[in-house]
Order: C-alpha cells, then sequence, then structure tokens
C-alpha cells in the first residue's frame, strides 16, 4: 500500500528561519545590522571559500552556507586591505546565502562594510569550524528532509513507533488514548508530519499547532501533557509500523496466521503494515500494543507466525526411521 498524502518537499529554507531555527543551537550571534534574512540556502551543506577567495569561482558552491575558519582568515590577513576588500566583494556577487566566522573570530571591517552593501547576513559563532560544519549539516539535513502531512494518530509504544489510520470516527484517538493511559507516550493526534531522514527512516512529529492536544469525541480538546504529565509526550520517533482500523464489515478477508506482511510506502520508504477489524467489544489498544510488541520481536529475528508454520509442517512430514530399525 502507499501513500497518497501531500509531499512536502522543500528546494530550500530562508537564512531566517535558518537563524531562528537553529541560532541558539549553533550559537550564531549577527555581525552588523539584519540583512539578507530572506535569501535562500539552497544545499543542504557547508561550503568553506578558501578557493573563491583566492580567485578560482569556476567550481564554487555558492548555494550553501560560507563558512571562514581560522585557514580563510589566516589568508585574507595575510593581504593588503584594498585586495580583502576585492576578494570578499567578488564572494558577494555570487549571491551567497551568509557568511559565517568560527571561534569567535575578529571579522575585519572590510568584510562587514562589503556585506553591509550586499545586504549580505554574516553570523559569528565561538564553535570549532569543524563542530560546527558537522552541527550545521546535520541541521540542514533535517530542514532538507522530504516531509508529508498523513492523516492518522502516532504513539511511542516502548520504542516503536505506530501510525494509527483509519476513517474518520473509527476510533483512532480513543485506541490512542487507552495506550497513553497504559503508559505509552503520543506523538500526534489526527495529523502526523513525516520526514524521511537520510531517505532511510521517517520520523514523525507533530504539526505545532496540535502538540500534547488530543481530541476525542464527545469530550473535546485534551492536554495530554498537563493531564498525564511529560513521560506522556514524545516530540518525534521514528516510525515503525503502520496499523490501520478498518470496519469489520468492510474487511473482505482477515489474516487469521499474519505470513503474509504487507508494507505500506511513505516517500519511497516502506513500513510494515497491519489491518485490524474493528468492532463493537474489541479492546483496540490492548491490540495495538500486542501488535506493537510483535512488530519489535520480529525486528529482533522471532517471527511467531513463521516458527508455528516451520513447526506445523514438521509435524506434518512423516519422520523417517533410523537407520537399522
Amino acid at each position: 500500500m502507499e501513500s497518497s498524502a501531500r509531499v512536502l518537499d522543500p528546494t530550500g529554507i530562508t537564512v531566517g528561519e535558518f537563524f531562528r531555527v537553529h541560532g541558539e543551537a549553533l550559537q550564531l550571534k549577527l555581525a552588523g545590522k539584519e540583512a539578507g534574512f530572506d535569501r535562500k540556502i539552497r544545499e543542504p551543506t557547508i561550503n568553506r571559500p578558501g578557493l573563491a577567495l583566492a580567485g578560482f569561482h569556476k567550481y564554487f558552491a555558492w548555494k550553501r552556507i560560507q563558512v571562514f575558519g581560522s585557514a580563510e582568515l589566516a589568508f585574507l590577513r595575510s593581504l593588503p586591505e584594498d585586495e580583502v576588500r576585492a576578494r570578499f566583494h567578488d564572494l558577494c556577487r555570487l549571491h551567497i546565502p551568509c557568511a559565517v566566522f568560527s571561534r569567535s573570530a575578529v571579522i575585519p571591517p572590510a568584510l562587514l562594510d562589503e556585506a553591509r552593501v550586499a545586504r549580505l547576513a554574516v553570523f559569528r559563532t565561538p564553535m570549532i569550524t569543524k563542530l560546527f560544519v558537522n552541527a550545521a549539516t546535520i541541521a540542514l539535513e533535517n530542514d532538507f528532509a522530504p516531509s508529508t502531512l498523513e492523516h492518522g494518530c502516532m504513539v511511542d509504544i516502548l520504542g516503536t513507533g505506530v501510525l494509527l489510520r483509519g476513517a474518520s470516527g473509527i476510533g483512532k484517538s480513543e485506541a490512542v488514548l487507552g495506550l497513553i493511559e497504559r503508559g505509552h507516550s503520543l506523538v500526534s493526534d489526527d495529523v502526523t508530519r513525516l520526514r524521511a531522514y537520510e531517505h532511510r527512516e521517517l520520523i514523525g512529529t507533530s504539526p505545532p499547532s496540535t502538540r500534547n492536544h488530543m481530541e476525542i469525541r464527545g469530550v473535546g480538546i485534551l492536554n495530554i501533557l498537563e493531564i498525564f504529565g511529560v513521560g506522556a509526550i514524545r516530540e518525534e520517533k521514528r516510525l515503525d509500523l503502520v496499523v490501520t482500523l478498518k470496519d469489520w464489515q468492510e474487511c473482505e478477508e482477515v489474516d487469521r496466521i499474519g505470513l503474509d506482511q504487507d508494507n505500506y510506502t511513505l516517500l519511497g520508504i516502506s513500513v510494515p503494515h497491519l489491518t485490524i477489524p474493528v468492532r463493537p467489544g474489541r479492546d483496540m489498544a490492548r491490540l495495538v500494543e500486542v501488535a506493537a510488541l510483535d512488530q519489535k520481536l520480529k525486528r529482533l529475528g522471532h517471527d511467531a507466525a513463521k516458527e508455528f508454520n516451520r513447526r506445523l509442517l514438521a509435524r506434518m512430514n512423516p519422520t523417517e526411521e533410523a537407520p537399522g530399525a
């Protein structure tokens, strides 16, 4: 099964967004006046502009954040001031998103003057260059990861991330509420945002507007954080299992054994998928909990359905008599 949800695949983020979201973690401080915050960062990685400062622009990665470390500053300090101004002027003409100076470096006044004229954002960070490059690259990879909005609730069941799908009113939120009462954690209610991290796993989270809240028909909006405490909330979780709740009468065929593994595809990544029939009297929270624990066992190499099938086949095959009997 493949999702038809709308894919949100950004072509870039603005410098202002990057600074607002990651500025504190990366210890960024604006050097000079605010400018160029509407420029786009178009590639999820970092560039050190040493070759460009030396005059080689043929293969210059201008779409990336430009980081000035000790090597770049040492080179610029070896040049006369008018040459420093000219080199940085040429760099600004290439429409770079912004410039970051590591190690709380003293920025040459000529560079700040050229940045002001070009309306280029310049930042300073106390982090050493290597650590800043690593941290900023991870942050950008998260920002640029393809994402989608999926109609469904997500819950963390003892380390297994489960997305509950189903028609409106089928009982998804009620099942999740029952799981929270059993000690599990809410990730999102009604709508889940999923992003493909490094194109190998899906990470689910809640849209900011509904985070920590649930809607229960007949009760209203609940603040799960205030009612059940901080342990009942999980900001994000890897998706390990998709469960679709479906009315019993609409299920044409119910899998009684579980040998055939179904998958649900999101953003090109396949996740194990189960369809659980719903009818009065069934404890859906308990069934979803057991399905998640069974999926956890499968990841550890223990598949109950396959083990049962092997034992059954062994009983059906006649045992050969030992030689000489």
